[in-house]
């Protein structure tokens, strides 16, 4: 849990890059993320570094809503990203998961195994998908 980090540079970087790139939007997540008790954020570190974030909603029904999640570029590509989402899978056990993004992203959220659908465009020219993980519980 990350909450009492929020203060932190590094924190507040990976929060931006996982946002619209608006200074007040970014200081509004933050803010979200320190004041709603419904709102959690997790970090991931590696040699002493925090190198990812995940940010998340769960509702009564176990389904999770992934409300931001970032990696650093230089390490991208290296397995944070979808580290992240499988130790929310093992801690919370999920029903399902769901994430909203850009075309950019789209590939990632495939490679686990979510299933995309596009919802259109929220501002004209940037068409947001919706990226579904079904999670299948073991019997």
């Amino acid at each position: 849990d990350m909450k009492s980090r929020l203060h932190e540079e590094a924190l507040q970087q990976l929060i931006e890059m996982s946002v619209f790139p608006d200074p007040d939007h970014v200081s509004r997540t933050i803010e979200q993320y320190r004041t709603l008790d419904e709102m959690r954020i997790m970090g991931y570190e590696s040699e002493g570094q925090l190198v990812g974030i995940v940010g998340y909603r769960i509702d009564e029904g176990a389904r999770m809503s992934l409300r931001h999640i970032a990696v650093l570029p230089e390490v991208r590509g290296a397995g944070f990203g979808r580290g992240m989402i499988l130790e929310l899978l093992h801690q919370f056990n999920p029903v399902s998961i769901e994430a909203e993004t850009d075309e950019e992203a789209v590939d990632f959220y495939r490679s686990i195994g979510f299933r995309i659908e596009s919802i259109g465009e929220k501002t004209p020219g940037t068409e947001r998908f919706l990226c579904t993980y079904e999670a299948v519980e073991a019997e």
